[in-house]
């Protein structure tokens, strides 16, 4: 066991830096022999782990190798079976319970004594011991005495102290005692031979040590007095060492002193550089020159020059003001001085600019004469640019009043905005005044002219007269149109076209001058104000008109006050000052379009094409500027119109009523929306909102084919399949010219009832003009539906040829002629004659009774073939009657 012991030490632990305390030859119970060793180990740093290790040979060679290993911590009972008898089995509980059978009881003890004080000393864990001898767990068991001596304590350990001494051989040693065992033969067969020899052997040396060390003290005497004279040597040397070294110690303080002196003289340079240069950098940055003090202190603010060099001082003092002074400078009393010299030409300056840009602002807000008086033909509103052109010489000056005088400039700017609203007010209202001058005086004119006071029966503005018109025939519409062409030259239509057409101008001229003001003055405000570069400034305008209420508490009353905290960005400033400038521009607008949508409905179109030409045009320059949020909200205002335009077109087209003594002809919304189309249509040509006209559109022509058939089903005088046929024919023919694409479903419906009704007023009016005729077919039709064959009818007594003779012989020629002609005289009073319909319908006539006709020969020549019966009359001597009536009328 030890020299298993011994090569498991070499080979399997030392590698690991452990050491093997006890060891056991065990095999699992129940299972096939399989001889493997449980160690016990510790390794040699610190901390101290404790192991228990698993030892097996290896299959393939003789050698050992480890198989299993764990913590002693994770121990936690060990059960020896039995602690009265001997039994080799023993139970270690780890994460499951292992089973073993030593290969002695002795091995058993000794393994588990092992363990026991390997725990009492470095974990001193509670691992329960069961059936377990108390005499075992205090000390060495006896049956360890029956073990052999080497062993037991190779096994045991002995003492731990013992075993804490114990100290492996060397590679060097193993292999010197190897050879030595070589060498001496009997080394292992007789140790105590072999001990003899060792020790002569060390007898010879001890005296062959002791011979060289006598022979050695001649050598010894004459080293030693060798020695006495280096040391005098070294006293001499110390001596002059000792010497020298004070001489250099004199030196030294002289050393010493002089790079002192050159100390104290550098830092008297590096302070003297350093004052130099905060002289300098103070009389760079803070000295302001005679030049620019005079021209903030009584500078020309009038001329280009003067303006010119009060810009550049102020731009000077700004960079004296705001120089980066160093930690001291301000304790200094010329600094102090400076920067009081310099806060107060700061405060002049700023005074008498804001005093003099004051009287510009007010000046200009009382200049009269650029009113409106002078100005009424054209229709235009006086240029600013010679004002803006003036103020953006300052520009500069108030940007450095803006970064300097917060108060002062935030003044200026409620100033500027004061007047020039007040001036943009007055010069806005009067040019809004001419423009509804223009566009009322134009409308009065022309109807004042004619004597009219509505629109000649088309929808147009006068809602209140156009709910009072009633459907009348085609001969009141043309004796109207001829009365009113008979006072002048110029027709009612005419007229509305060219009142539409001045509106038009009009509206279009007021949107193209209000434009380029309102950009002039926002870009004039951006560069004046300089609100254009830098985010978040405190407006100017932050203090609103307020009034007081009964509790003293203020109420806002201006439009922009309800901006009370600070806007989030300069674009924002620049609105809310054109807001107050313009603050009258919105309601002009709306109060000018009231009045156009006043004088004419119609006018809504066009002003809702303009507007939304002139809301994308300022969306594209910037979609957050005053133009832009302004004209969009007026857009809103003239799409409400657009769409009470339309609802007021089809309320009137719900509320018409017919009259019961006259034929309806074509429906006056009908022709209305004939005319509404193509106005809009030219209008509407290449506009932005088109969707808005396509939705209007669909909403018209429903509502104009829900009417029309109302009215076809109410009317007496004539005949609802020509108020249909007639009305939808107009209706498709309007669709059809002018191409509109989103009606095109309505455009085929159009077309459809249109034929739908021509073919049924057709087949109604003719009617059966061969009566008696067709009820004789019929029975024969009956006859041979009933499953009798065709060529037995004649057989039938009531059918027979001589019947058939009969009731074709009352149908002559002659007779035929005469019915043709009633008929066509009929339809004529039926139909109007806008539509030019007659010659369409007599030819659906003639085209009716030729399909009858060649019904009855087909039947004829079927059901009596070869009697030789024929009609009186001829397809061609039908086509003659047909032809020779229509020319007659």
């Amino acid at each position: 066991m030890t020299a298993i012991k011994h090569a498991l030490q070499r080979d399997i632990f030392t590698p690991n830096d452990e050491r093997l305390l006890g060891i056991v030859n065990v095999c699992k119970a129940g299972k096939k022999k399989k001889n493997c060793f449980l160690c016990a180990t510790v390794t040699t740093e610190r901390p101290v782990q404790v192991k228990v290790v698993k030892v097996k040979k290896s299959d393939k060679g003789d050698f050992y190798k480890r198989q299993l290993t764990w913590e002693l911590r994770d121990l936690t009972e060990v059960d020896a079976k039995d602690a009265s008898k001997e039994n080799p089995e023993f139970d270690l509980h780890f994460e499951k319970v292992y089973r073993w059978v030593a290969s002695s009881t002795a091995e058993k003890n000794s393994f588990i004594s092992c363990i026991w004080k390997l725990n009492q000393r470095y974990l001193r864990k509670k691992v329960e011991f069961v059936n377990v001898s108390s005499q075992l767990l205090e000390e060495l068991p006896k049956a360890e005495e029956s073990v052999p001596s080497g062993e037991s304590q190779s096994v045991a350990g002995g003492d731990e102290d013992a075993l804490d001494d114990y100290q492996e051989l060397s590679t060097r040693e193993e292999q010197d005692i190897e050879g030595m065992m070589e060498v001496c033969e009997d080394a292992i067969s007789n140790a105590e031979a072999f001990a003899e020899q060792l020790s002569r052997e060390l007898q010879v040396l001890d005296g062959a040590n002791i011979q060289s060390i006598m022979a050695s003290e001649k050598q010894v005497n004459i080293l030693m007095q060798l020695l006495d004279e280096a040391l005098s040597e070294v006293d001499t040397i110390e001596g002059k060492l000792s010497s020298y070294e004070e001489m250099l110690q004199s030196v030294k303080e002289q050393m010493d002193q002089i790079s002192q002196s050159n100390r104290l003289i550098q830092i008297s340079n590096t302070n003297n550089g350093k004052l130099l240069d905060e002289i300098q950098f103070l009389v760079n940055y803070m000295d302001l020159s005679k030049g620019h003090i005079r021209a903030l202190q009584e500078g020309d603010l009038m001329s280009p020059k003067g303006i010119e060099a009060c810009i550049n001082a102020s731009e000077a003092l700004s960079q004296c003001m705001n120089v980066a002074l160093r930690p001291g400078h301000e304790k200094l009393m010329a600094v102090t001085q400076q920067q009081l010299l310099f806060a107060e030409l700061r405060d002049t300056f700023a005074r008498r600019l804001t005093n003099h840009l004051n009287n510009v602002f007010v000046h200009q807000g009382h200049d009269q004469s650029s009113t409106l008086s002078q100005h009424t033909a054209e229709l235009t509103l006086p240029k600013h640019s010679p004002l803006h052109r003036d103020l953006l010489r300052y520009a500069k000056l108030m940007e450095w009043l803006k970064n300097t005088h917060r108060e002062k400039y935030e003044g200026l700017s409620r100033t500027y905005v004061d007047y020039m609203s007040r001036l943009y007010e007055r010069e806005i209202k009067d040019f809004f005044e001419v423009a509804k001058i223009k566009m009322a005086g134009t409308t009065k004119e022309a109807k004042g002219k004619f004597g009219l006071h509505g629109s000649s029966g088309k929808l147009t503005g006068s809602t209140s007269s156009l709910n009072k018109l009633t459907v009348q025939g085609a001969n009141s519409r043309r004796s109207q149109s001829s009365s009113l062409l008979d006072m002048g030259n110029m027709s009612a239509s005419d007229l509305d076209v060219a009142d539409r057409t001045k509106f038009d101008k009009i509206f279009e001229q007021v949107l193209s001058e209000l434009e380029p003001l309102c950009l002039a003055e926002q870009d004039f405000i951006s560069k004046f104000f300089k609100l254009q570069q830098h985010p978040t400034v405190t407006p100017p305008l932050a203090q609103p008109e307020t009034e007081e209420l009964d509790g003293g508490t203020p109420s806002r009353v201006a439009p922009q006050a309800e901006h009370r905290h600070s806007l989030s960005s300069e674009k924002d400033l620049v609105r809310l000052m054109m807001n107050k400038i313009f603050q009258s521009i919105e309601t002009e607008l709306n109060s000018l379009i009231a009045l156009g949508d006043k004088i004419d409905s119609f006018n809504s179109l066009y002003m809702l094409v303009k507007m939304s030409h002139h809301v994308w045009t300022a969306e594209n320059v910037d979609p957050a500027s005053y133009l832009s949020t302004t004209l969009g909200n007026v857009l809103v205002t003239v799409k409400r119109n657009f769409d009470k335009c339309i609802s007021g077109q089809i309320r009137q087209m719900e509320e018409v009523k017919i009259s019961k003594k006259s034929k309806v002809g074509i429906l006056l919304f009908v022709t209305n929306f004939e005319e509404f189309a193509e106005l809009a249509e030219t209008i509407f040509r290449n506009a932005e909102r088109r969707g808005d006209l396509d939705k209007a559109y669909v909403k018209l022509i429903r509502a104009v084919f829900v009417n029309v058939e109302k009215v076809a089903n109410e009317s007496q005088k004539t005949p609802r399949d020509v108020v249909m046929m007639e009305n939808f024919h107009k209706i498709f023919s309007t669709l059809s010219r002018l191409k509109i694409s989103c009606l095109d479903s309505e455009r085929r419906e159009a077309k459809h009832k249109y034929t739908d009704h021509l073919q049924s007023y057709v087949i109604n009016s003719l009617g059966q003009p061969l009566e008696k005729l067709n009820h004789f077919f019929e029975g024969v039709e009956a006859r041979v539906a009933q499953g009798v064959r065709e060529e037995e009818v004649s057989y039938q007594l009531a059918f027979n040829k001589q019947e058939l003779r009969k009731v074709i012989k009352e149908y002559p020629g002659k007779e035929v002629k005469k019915g043709l002609d009633n008929l066509y005289k009929k339809v004529d009073k039926h139909l109007c004659e806008e539509e030019s319909l007659l010659q369409v319908v007599w030819h659906s006539m003639q085209d009716e009774f030729i399909r009858q006709y060649k019904h009855f020969e087909d039947l004829i020549g079927r059901c009596y073939p070869g009697s030789g019966i024929t009609m009186e009359f001829t397809i061609q001597d039908m086509l003659e009657y047909f032809s020779s009536i229509a020319q007659s009328h």
